[in-house]
């Protein structure tokens, strides 16, 4: 199976946006949680939900070049693939934080890696797919 160009490089943006969309994410997480000290996972959910809407924009804008004129159907799509990505990321903090007593911001970082596979397979095959 030969991987085309056009895949590279939506992935080769995906993981560019996908960084930006870390920075929000930590950046937030961050202040909410040690400076406004609020509850280490309403935090997390705070920074997700900011992080992801940058995401959807950049996203649909350039890495996937999409001008679908249904943005609001493509927004209830990725509403639903970020929530199971966001399940996902928040079991493995879970498990990583709470459970394998790792540091909180490095089961952050594992955790958001395990989720971007479940989210670049969501964005190319279903949310921004031409097809």
């Amino acid at each position: 199976m030969e991987i085309s160009h056009e895949l590279i490089m939506k992935g080769v943006k995906f993981a560019v946006v996908g960084a930006t969309s870390f920075g929000v994410d930590f950046g937030t997480l961050y202040v909410c949680k040690e400076k406004f000290k609020i509850n280490k996972y309403v935090s997390n959910t705070i920074s997700f939900v900011l992080s992801a809407s940058v995401n959807f924009c950049l996203n649909r804008a350039w890495s996937f070049d999409n001008h679908d004129p249904n943005v609001g159907t493509q927004a209830m799509k990725f509403a639903a693939s970020m929530t199971i990505g966001f399940l996902i990321a928040t079991g493995a903090l879970y498990i990583f934080s709470d459970k394998m007593k790792l540091n909180f911001y490095f089961s952050k970082l594992l955790s958001v890696s395990i989720a971007m596979i479940w989210n670049f397979s969501m964005a190319n095959l279903v949310i921004f797919s031409k097809t």
